[in-house]
């Protein structure tokens, strides 16, 4: 059954442009109350005034920043009922001879380190508000290899990693925790490589496709789950194979 989400409040980082805008775009269509947070405050406050939501300046990469944006949010909106931690950046960081350590900390402190501070910023809120649901942008990066941007798929392998870790116990407090994980999409991201992306075999997703996905987690009654979103297929969670527990001969 389709989430209500009339008059549920969300707050949505990276939100003024590529996935971020368009699932705000789509909560405010569907009633919500949208608090969009970005570094990019000349086209956020643009995207927020066309949806009838709010704006507030976040550098997700700042613990403090996510305290904020939250806080703000529940004073806009008197609640917090969904977060989406969507913020990211490639690394393009080598791991060979011209490693760059600022490379690899700007990459692990946007897609890692913002998610954690996102997390644990908005679930306080969420369970005040009654409960609700966190998701994270990761990607399928976070799912399966990734040797052309190894430190960007190491942070979003944590960042499933971390979804799958809280998922149980966030869910005692009212709290579904997930995580979204498109291949590429029509993004800021990934701008200038489209053509090469699909000379390699790698279709393009529309970000359509990524929101409609985003809606079946806000539908679903599961919790700690890593949602792949690929061509060509309803998006569904991954199903990890179980570890190999200790052998009792």
């Amino acid at each position: 059954m389709a989430m209500d989400l009339n008059g549920k409040v969300a707050l949505i980082t990276g939100a003024s442009n590529g996935i971020g805008e368009g699932v705000a775009r789509h909560l405010a269509g569907r009633g919500a109350q949208v608090v969009l947070a970005d570094i990019d405050e000349t086209r956020g406050k643009a995207v927020a005034d066309e949806i009838g939501g709010r704006f507030v300046a976040t550098d997700v990469a700042d613990p403090a920043a996510s305290t904020a944006a939250v806080a703000f949010a529940v004073e806009a909106f008197g609640d917090l009922h969904i977060a989406h931690l969507n913020a990211g950046v490639t690394s393009w960081c080598s791991m060979g001879d011209d490693f760059d350590p600022e490379a690899y900390r700007r990459s692990m402190s946007i897609n890692l380190d913002g998610v954690v501070y996102g997390i644990a910023a908005a679930r306080r809120a969420i369970k005040a508000s009654g409960g609700g649901t966190i998701v994270a942008t990761a990607s399928m990066a976070g799912i399966v290899v990734a040797p052309f941007d190894p430190i960007y798929a190491a942070n979003k392998h944590a960042v499933v990693g971390l979804v799958r870790s809280l998922g149980e116990s966030y869910g005692s407090e009212g709290i579904r925790i997930h995580a979204l994980c498109p291949s590429f999409a029509h993004t800021n991201i990934i701008k200038g490589s489209e053509q090469t992306l699909i000379d390699m075999g790698f279709p393009i997703l529309e970000v359509s496709d990524v929101v409609a996905a985003f809606q079946r987690i806000l539908d679903s009654d599961t919790t700690g789950q890593a949602w792949y979103v690929v061509a060509g297929r309803d998006s569904e969670p991954f199903q990890f194979r179980r570890a190999p527990g200790p052998r009792l001969d």
